[in-house]
């Protein structure tokens, strides 16, 4: 074999030889390596894979690859089209270079690499290439990688919402719970929005759903009643959890900072202690805080009876039994209605009517923590690229994001 063709495929050219190489200085320099093809070199179409001897027309392309030492790295490709007994006119199949493709194979695997830690934006500053082709790139592959979802054997799912854009643009995540593996991701968190997931399950997969876990959410509850009617809904736990802070403790914490008007002191403490009393106690970062909650709690009792219900709101999700979690809610509901404090009695009642829900966790103990996590990197995913504009990208991100765990 000549030298300047083992030089070819040892770099991974198979099938060419290096027949002139320029080096280009400048801002950024740059190497272009002219490849030429022996005429004895074999032909595959790169329809049916068929060996073919017989040339229908060649074209010059220019490919970019991997980068030699500072320079970006030009190649110029004669492609040939063969004329196949069984395709007609195909390309040529190379196994460096996808049919098409204006880089090579090893240069649009590194950029995928890449971009499972880096924004798009900087991948193509690294590389030289443009924003929209190491995008493409990326989502080809994710594409390819990504089997299509298997529904078969599911009987639980969690679905939670997740901002997409600003303006309350809204998109809906459903996930397997136990798996942790994205099912399906798509626009909207309306009941609308939602049934095209419900489609794909499609009649007998509907009647395999025994429990969704969710929020509140009416749309979300309403779509799951028509479309698996046998299905338990369990309400989340950190959902109800963070409505009881934000109507309650907030709503009670701004009226006795209000009541305090006078006692400039007072209310500056009550007035500032808000993450204070929304946080776990158990996730108080230092000594001082749980003494500054004690003293806080101790000396105000609209404030310390919200914060104990709210504790106790929580042991409704943690029954041995669906009579034990509705026993537990009746003693819940009554000590709420006795408080007199006007956000709390309110929150029981509106809470009243989601009960079933609220009960079935204790049937269908799915843990609420996964909902947050997945939303939690959701929210990464997007923060890294500044936010996507073409859906179907994002929602591919996510997907490879979660492909889930062994049960």
């Amino acid at each position: 074999m000549p030298d300047r063709e083992a030089t070819s495929c040892l770099v991974g050219w198979e099938g060419y030889r290096i027949e002139t190489v320029e080096r280009r200085a400048g801002e950024q320099p740059a190497v272009w390596i002219y490849l030429g093809r022996p005429s004895c070199s074999p032909m595959i179409c790169d329809g049916c894979g068929q060996a073919s001897e017989r040339v229908h027309d060649i074209e010059m392309r220019v490919v970019r690859d991997l980068p030699i030492l500072d320079a970006a790295t030009w190649i110029s490709v004669p492609r040939r089209r063969v004329l196949c007994g069984q395709c007609g006119p195909r390309l040529e199949r190379l196994d460096w270079l996808e049919r098409h493709a204006r880089v090579t194979r090893r240069l649009a695997e590194s950029v995928v690499r890449l971009c499972r830690a880096l924004p798009v934006k900087q991948v193509a500053a690294f590389f030289g290439l443009d924003w929209h082709t190491v995008k493409e790139i990326d989502k080809r592959a994710l594409q390819r990688s990504l089997d299509p979802v298997d529904l078969s054997g599911i009987s639980v799912l969690a679905m939670d919402e997740f901002a997409i854009q600003r303006g309350h643009r809204y998109a809906t995540v459903v996930i397997e719970p136990h798996t942790r593996r994205v099912l399906w991701v798509g626009r909207e968190r309306s009941r609308e929005g939602i049934r095209p997931f419900f489609d794909l399950l499609g009649e007998e997969g509907c009647r395999c759903i025994k429990a969704v876990a969710m929020d509140m959410n009416a749309a979300y509850a309403n779509e799951v009643r028509a479309r698996c009617p046998q299905a338990e809904i369990v309400y989340d736990l950190f959902h109800v959890v963070a409505k009881y802070g934000h109507d309650v403790i907030d709503r009670v914490r701004v009226d006795e900072a209000n009541r305090l008007r006078d006692d400039k002191k007072a209310r500056k403490v009550i007035k500032t202690a808000r993450w204070l009393l929304l946080r776990n106690r158990e996730n108080l970062k230092r000594v001082q805080d749980g003494v500054h909650l004690d003293e806080l709690l101790a000396a105000n009792q609209a404030l310390m009876t919200v914060y104990v219900m709210k504790d106790e709101l929580k042991q409704l999700w943690r029954q041995p039994s669906t009579q034990a979690a509705r026993t537990a809610w009746q003693a819940w509901f009554d000590k709420a209605i006795a408080s007199g404090i006007d956000p709390l009695v309110r929150f029981a009642g509106k809470l009243a009517v989601y009960l079933q829900g609220i009960v079935a966790s204790a049937a269908w103990p799915l843990n609420t923590s996964i909902l947050e996590g997945i939303n939690n990197r959701i929210k990464v995913i997007k923060r890294m690229a500044y936010g996507y504009r073409d859906d179907a990208y994002f929602f591919l991100k996510i997907r490879a994001a979660f492909p889930g765990v062994p049960r």
